[in-house]
């Protein structure tokens, strides 16, 4: 049996398959590789049309190279097909995958395949890529007549395989054109290196570097532009058309360019790039693109910078009038010859370049010169912006310092042409980028058009305002907010060199230095009139000696509050004053030098109610405010501008004492002062808060040294009449002689030495104690003492019904008697033991200090109350074990009496409080102890404290109020 016949036919397509490989692998022409692979195609595959298309990409088209109909006709198969958007042969070219469709004739996305397909009656159609790695090199489209023609998978795969053959061979024969057609650019760049330095003068330089360029990329047109700073804009100095061309000529192609013309164009070319615009592409933003072709009426340009020292000089350009595609060798070359161009073209200024570099330098060192002379700050910058303006051919020197208490920078100094008026506005405070812009430059930043660059936009609309186009900014100082700032302006729209720039960033930190000595001289001065402020202040202070004239107090407060404005240059300045207890404050002027204020002094303002004086006394130290803050009710005494701004600080000594009044400082704008100026401004306010506190407490003390002093004569007289009426009875009665009866007689004799006794004491009293008090040394048993002091208030327990027990004696009063019918006489023991206990000292004026505990424990005594008075001896060898036990001034030292009178009744807390003897007592705050019963009791402890005995007062946990009085025992040997 012979072998079978599917073998054979399977041996037959690989022998095919393997010659068509080999076939395209050794042949270079492109037309035969595409005849040999429609021959294959043919002849191993049953399609009616077979079609080979290669694909340019640069120009995204379709070049037909041949293949097969049904009627022989491949005329239309070689026609080029531009791929247009949702084109199925665009789809296969994009995505690089096959592409199956079932029936052509109606697929809407091949619209001339369609006809053709109609025609011939072919509808299951492939296209398939021809393709290698990720580039697409063409297409193959197979059509049939049958419907969903697909290829099998044997099939599909030796079909891949030609079609994978035949795109690397035509990648490879395509890098070999290229690598043939690519020009090389280091030979004519060596020649015209060689011809550059033959040649003499830059016109002659530009001329060979643009015949160069134009032999080498074969444009419509080369030219040299060159950049004129001052009126930025380009002017054609060179053409391979025009040589030397004048920038005075008429001709078109020396008309001017400016830069706001060319404006993306000239951006691009002023940080080194390279502008490449060509069929279907450019390196600048489509819109503007266009509008640069219309400009210089050219289809295509190629544009590579001159730039020396970061300098643009100009541009080279090569211009076509029909789209092109400019190559890498164009670019390159293009490149390499304006590069070549900046290296010469310094050369003709040369000697220029080396007389502008000594001006500098001799500008610099008269600039360096005035910050070691002895000139004014104004002299030595007239000298320094006459020669700056000069030099730059600039219009306007502006030198800028922050004020910090405003918030904005001031001009301290400029200087422009005459026929130009000085700048009058400040500028607000720079944005953080153009802040930070300024913190990191090293040299000017330069505006070329600020009706476009929105750098220091805060600056824009006063500065454009003023007919300000282009200017230079330097930083003098370095700190975080540049205090000096030196701007150059000019009223066209220009650009600056690099060494003009540099020029000017060295001239503005020498300034920058004579502004610091500039500054530190008004801090000198500004501290000098702190310290006079300081010093006149405390002159006037120390002024006032007669409290009695209010008028002259006044006086010398306003002159005070006009020290303390003086160093904030505040113009109004008032103070809210009152007096401790006060309700209301008044309004005391002190300095309103501003019609914008206004201040209603006739009004009563309440302490309480008025929200400035509360936020004052709630702040330590000084309060700054916005007049936004304030409420109605104060605006209707304050009259103050809607961008002004307060200062309040509370008159405060400290923290224990009154307050008596708030300083209120006011200014017509907003300001930011100086912590040194607030600094001093409180001490001012605190210096004045001090001095008011004493001259009230000095009016104080006056006027109660007054007033006692006239109670004193009042009453000292009034004794005097008494004991002199007294001493007149007492003759009257020795005159009539002693009565008849014995009885009467005794009476008599008895009343007679109790009136006789009473003139001696009074006699006593005011011939030593007429203006003080005199300090007798007796002695007393204590049971005598008590039983007097409980005599004296025997009326005043039977009214108020209460029950008085004596403890510690030995024997105490009876519980259970009645007040009604005891006899405090007898309640008191008598014994031995008990009257061995006698009390030293003066006992006049302590049984006085007991009759007022006495009488205040009854007052405060509910009725039919209890009143205690315990008695207890304290050894000097044994402490007191009592939880309640104050001594004072050593009254321990010695075998002492301790007096405690008890009672359940009320009692103030506060005046408990300042009873106390280690309670701080601010003597203008209103007090408990400024009248009776206060008073008294304080008047019994400090007398008792001179008494060498003690007295204070506390209340018991039971709320039991207790008064302890520690009094002196006599001693055994005494």
């Amino acid at each position: 049996m012979g072998q079978p016949q599917k073998p054979i036919a399977a041996e037959q397509q690989i022998l095919s398959l393997g010659r068509v490989l080999q076939s395209l692998r050794e042949e270079d022409d492109v037309d035969v590789l595409i005849e040999t692979t429609i021959s294959y195609l043919k002849e191993q595959f049953d399609y009616r049309l077979i079609w080979i298309a290669l694909y340019d990409r640069l120009n995204h088209i379709l070049f037909g190279k041949g293949g097969i109909t049904p009627d022989h006709d491949t005329s239309f198969l070689r026609q080029r097909v531009v791929l247009s958007p949702g084109d199925l042969l665009e789809q296969v070219v994009i995505e690089q995958h096959p592409l199956g469709i079932a029936d052509l004739q109606t697929e809407i996305r091949a619209a001339e395949w369609r006809k053709i397909a109609e025609k011939f009656h072919i509808q299951g159609t492939i296209i398939l890529p021809i393709r290698y790695k990720d580039r697409c090199l063409g297409l193959l489209l197979l059509g049939s007549e049958r419907w969903g023609y697909l290829l099998t998978g044997e099939a599909k795969a030796r079909l891949m395989m030609v079609l994978g053959e035949l795109g690397a061979v035509l990648y490879q024969n395509e890098m070999h054109l290229q690598q043939k057609q690519t020009k090389r650019t280091d030979e004519p760049l060596l020649e015209l290196l060689e011809n550059l330095r033959t040649l003499g003068n830059l016109n002659q330089r530009l001329e060979a570097g643009v015949q160069a360029t134009h032999k080498f990329v074969s444009p419509s047109r080369t030219n040299v532009y060159w950049f004129e700073r001052e009126g930025r804009y380009f002017w054609c100095r060179m053409s391979n058309q025009l040589v030397k061309i004048d920038r005075n000529s008429s001709t078109q192609q020396a008309a001017g360019m400016t830069v706001q013309e060319l404006s993306d164009f000239y951006y691009a070319l002023a940080v080194n790039q390279i502008v490449s615009i060509g069929d279907a592409r450019s390196s600048l933003k489509s819109h503007f693109t266009a509008k640069l072709l219309e400009r210089l009426k050219v289809r295509s340009l190629l544009a590579a910078p001159i730039i020396w020292q970061k300098n643009l000089l100009g541009f080279l350009a090569v211009e076509s009038n029909e789209p092109r595609i400019w190559t890498e060798a164009d670019k390159n070359f293009v490149q390499g010859v304006a590069g070549l161009i900046s290296l010469v073209a310094p050369n003709e200024s040369m000697e220029s370049t080396i007389k502008q570099i000594q001006e500098d330098a001799h500008l610099t060192g008269q600039v360096a010169q005035g910050i070691y002379s002895e000139h004014e700050l104004q002299e030595t910058l007239h000298s320094c912006a006459k020669r700056v303006l000069a030099r730059l051919a600039a219009t306007r020197f502006l030198l800028l310092q922050y004020d910090p208490e405003q918030n904005n920078y001031q001009f301290i100094y400029q200087s422009q042409p005459h026929n130009r008026r000085p700048l009058t506005f400040t500028l607000y405070p720079l944005k953080e980028l153009d802040g930070q812009l300024l913190q990191r430059s090293t040299q000017a930043v330069e505006i070329e058009n600020l009706d476009e660059d929105l750098r220091f936009f805060n600056w824009r609309p006063p500065l454009l305002e003023s007919g300000v186009r282009s200017l230079l900014v330097c930083k003098c100082t370095h700190s975080h907010i540049p205090a000096a700032i030196l701007v150059i302006t000019h009223e066209t729209h220009r650009s600056w060199t690099t060494l003009e720039k540099e020029l000017l960033w060295a001239v503005s930190q020498q300034i920058g230095v004579i502004v610091r000595q500039w500054q530190l001289h008004n801090r000198t001065t500004q501290q000098q009139k702190s310290s006079q402020a300081f010093e006149q202040c405390l002159r006037i202070l120390t002024q006032f000696q007669n409290s009695k004239i209010e008028v002259e107090k006044k006086h010398l407060e306003r002159t005070a509050l006009e020290q303390i404005a003086s160093i904030l240059a505040c113009p109004l300045a008032v103070l809210l004053s009152w007096s401790p207890g006060e309700s209301m404050a008044e309004i005391l002027p002190g300095v309103i030098d501003n019609s914008q204020f206004g201040i209603f002094s006739d009004a009563s303002i309440p302490i309480q109610a008025e929200a400035l004086i509360q936020w004052a006394l709630a702040t330590e130290s000084y309060l700054t405010l916005k007049v936004d803050n304030l409420l109605p009710e104060t605006r209707k005494w304050l009259s103050v501008p809607d961008k002004g701004q307060i200062l309040v600080m509370a008159l405060r000594t400290n923290t224990d004492y009154e307050t008596t009044g708030v300083v209120l400082l006011a200014d017509y704008q907003e300001r930011r002062w100086s912590e040194t100026n607030l600094s001093a401004t409180a001490t001012l306010i605190s210096q004045l808060a001090w001095w008011r506190r004493e001259k009230q407490i000095t009016r104080l003390l006056e006027s109660t040294t007054e007033e006692l002093r006239q109670l004193n004569w009042y009453k000292h007289r009034r004794l005097e009449e008494i004991q002199r009426i007294t001493a007149l009875s007492l003759k009257q009665i020795h005159d009539l002689g002693i009565p008849a009866n014995e009885l009467a007689q005794m009476r008599y004799q008895l009343l007679l030495r109790q009136l006789d006794h009473t003139a001696t004491s009074m006699s006593g009293m005011l011939k030593l104690e007429h203006w003080q008090l005199h300090m007798s040394w007796e002695t007393m048993p204590i049971a005598s003492l008590l039983k007097r002091s409980l005599e004296r208030i025997e009326n005043l327990l039977k009214q108020q019904k209460l029950w008085i027990g004596v403890h510690g004696l030995g024997q105490p009063i009876d519980e259970q008697e009645s007040p009604k019918n005891s006899s405090l006489a007898r309640g008191v023991p008598t014994s031995s033991a008990q009257s061995s206990m006698a009390i030293a000292g003066d006992i006049v004026k302590i049984e006085l200090v007991i009759h007022e505990l006495l009488v205040t424990a009854c007052n405060r005594s509910s009725i039919g109350g209890r009143i205690d008075i315990w008695c207890r001896r304290l050894d000097a060898s044994k402490p007191s074990d009592t939880k309640h036990s104050f001594t004072s001034g050593g009254s321990e030292h010695q075998t002492s009496l301790e007096l405690s009178i008890t009672y359940n009744g009320a009692i103030e807390p506060q005046l408990l409080t300042e009873l106390h003897d280690n309670t701080p007592k601010d003597v203008l705050a209103p007090s408990n102890l400024d009248q009776p019963p206060g008073l008294h009791l304080l008047i019994c402890q400090n007398l008792m404290q001179e008494l060498g005995g003690e007295l204070n007062f506390y209340q018991l946990p039971d709320n039991r109020v207790v008064s302890r009085l520690l009094l002196p025992l006599v001693g055994h040997d005494s």
